[in-house]
């Protein structure tokens, strides 16, 4: 049996000025980066210019676009990489509640005795959808990652309990990474990486760093801030199976407090 452990650091994207004004964008509004959210990629470049990527995954949307490109400007391991625009990484669809506030989305979701994120306007993409959409993004890019990167490690089990998962998070941009031989960069939107991290969670039983503060597990996350996963393929009767997910770091965003 062999094993193939690869890193996943996902990027919401940078400020737009409809984020700022506390307007939905969703998929109907293609809006660019503001001069803040610029400055926000810009940080997000620097913060990450010594990590390897070796896959670079991005929505189809503008300000997805636009911070992937400001990241990759700055990471010499993605001089040689192409960003692989994919309409599957898009934002949720609002529905009939994109172009208005936020805020009411929220007295919308509210009144119907629910959350946001979780609640679903008229019209809109159901968490279900974006779900089933975001699974067959990881499939894709999982059949991607094993095609290319495969190596027949040789490691049972056992040896695997040294693998860069465990760790110690200090802090730095290249935590959990050190060491890992395949590790894609994906640049998408706040509430579907709120999706996908629940997915990770719930679904699939991923780990969660020692002391990690559940509150803030479901929340969305900033402008331009990472959420890091580890995880571990495994070939068994000549199939390839995902044997465990390990939770780096959710939400950091020291790169734009600094």
């Amino acid at each position: 049996m062999t094993a193939l452990p690869f890193g996943i650091t996902f990027v919401r994207h940078g400020e737009t000025q409809l984020n700022k004004d506390g307007v939905l964008q969703g998929q109907a509004i293609d809006s660019p980066l503001s001069e803040i959210g610029l400055q926000q990629a810009e940080a997000a470049g620097r913060y990450l210019k010594d990590v390897k990527f070796n896959k670079v995954f991005v929505s189809d949307m503008l300000r997805a676009r636009q911070t992937a490109e400001m990241i990759m400007k700055h990471n010499s391991s993605c001089s040689n990489l192409q960003m692989a625009c994919d309409p599957l990484l898009k934002e949720v669809s609002f529905g009939i509640a994109e172009g208005g506030r936020l805020q009411d989305l929220k007295d919308m979701a509210k009144a119907a005795g629910q959350t946001f994120p979780g609640f679903t306007p008229p019209e809109g993409e159901t968490q279900e959808q974006v779900k089933e959409r975001f699974k067959e993004f990881l499939e894709k890019m999982l059949q991607q990652i094993e095609s290319k990167h495969w190596l027949d490690r040789g490691e049972g089990e056992n040896s695997m309990s040294a693998t860069p998962e465990t760790s110690p998070v200090e802090g730095k941009a290249d935590d959990g990474v050190k060491g890992v031989p395949v590790h894609a960069l994906v640049v998408t939107h706040g509430a579907y990486m709120h999706t996908a991290v629940r997915y990770f969670v719930e679904e699939l039983h991923c780990a969660l760093p020692q002391g990690f503060d559940k509150a803030r597990m479901f929340s969305v996350s900033p402008n331009t801030g990472l959420c890091r996963f580890i995880l571990t393929l495994r070939s068994e009767d000549d199939a390839f199976k995902l044997s465990r997910i390990h939770c780096v770091f959710m939400h950091r965003g020291d790169h734009i407090k600094m």
